[in-house]
């Protein structure tokens, strides 16, 4: 089955679980763990962030936080290439990895999942990409 696709009964229903630094993925029904390596679902890290560490300081990509993959058809070095924005699209973070980037349909969703920082700053971030009709609870703030 591809990823993405799944019938009624097997729709992700996924809440966030805090953690130090982001989010661990729970089934809302049962409670228990879901696996990143879960094949309804991607957790990716954010490519070609570190081009772009001022606007990965934005508090649009802090854990938790929806984001848009946007398609860049035109991208003349890769016309694959998915830019991960903020849910606005004011500022980018990054690309989905150009290994998965080719495998999304396109009608996913995004959710800023786990961040790394130094002492002072955010220096990456992991997003989990879910099917379009996923239901993720956010957080609380």
């Amino acid at each position: 089955m591809p990823p993405g696709d799944s019938s009624p009964s097997e729709r992700l229903r996924l809440w966030l679980e805090a953690a130090p630094d982001g989010y661990f993925l729970r089934d809302a029904a049962s409670g228990e763990p879901v696996r990143w390596s879960d094949p309804r679902l991607r957790v990716v890290p954010v490519a070609g962030a570190s081009y772009r560490m001022e606007a990965l300081q934005d508090d649009a990509f802090a854990p938790g936080r929806r984001l848009a993959l946007v398609p860049e058809p035109d991208n003349e070095h890769d016309p694959n290439a998915i830019g991960i924005w903020d849910a606005d699209r004011r500022v980018q973070a990054g690309y989905v990895p150009a290994e998965v980037a080719p495998e999304l349909r396109g009608d996913e969703q995004a959710v800023a999942l786990r961040e790394f920082r130094d002492a002072s700053q955010r220096v990456g971030l992991r997003v989990l990409i879910a099917p379009a009709d996923a239901w993720i609870q956010e957080p609380r703030r």
